[in-house]
């Protein structure tokens, strides 16, 4: 397996990642900017507020989870074990790899977590 094309995406992502978690952060605050309108709009502009503000949260809340599945899978690079189910210990499929380079189950097992 070409772990060194796998690290480059995993970079390539992590980058992307990283960068769009900066721009929310650079977007300014939403609470400000709900607080200002709150005064100023209708109960319908402080809710669509408010609901902006809960996606930019819940992107940021998912972006983190990916930036750390990405830290994970370079060190599984590092160590030797990437492209390995974390659960079965059977070889991750390359295409599932290509899809999703950060994966640490094997389709199966992933599909096993999924349902419960």
């Amino acid at each position: 397996m070409n772990t060194d094309r796998y690290r480059d995406q995993l970079l390539e992502e992590r980058e992307r990642v990283s960068t769009s978690i900066q721009h929310l952060h650079e977007e300014g605050s939403l609470e400000e900017e709900t607080e200002e309108e709150t005064y100023d709009n209708h109960l319908a502009d402080s809710a669509t507020a408010t609901l902006n503000r809960e996606i930019d949260y819940s992107l940021e809340e998912n972006s983190g989870h990916v930036l750390t599945a990405i830290d994970e899978a370079l060190e599984r690079i590092e160590s030797g074990t990437f492209g390995t189910c974390g659960r079965c210990g059977k070889p991750i499929a390359e295409e599932r790899l290509d899809a999703i380079p950060y994966a640490n189950r094997c389709i199966d097992c992933k599909r096993l977590e999924e349902r419960g």
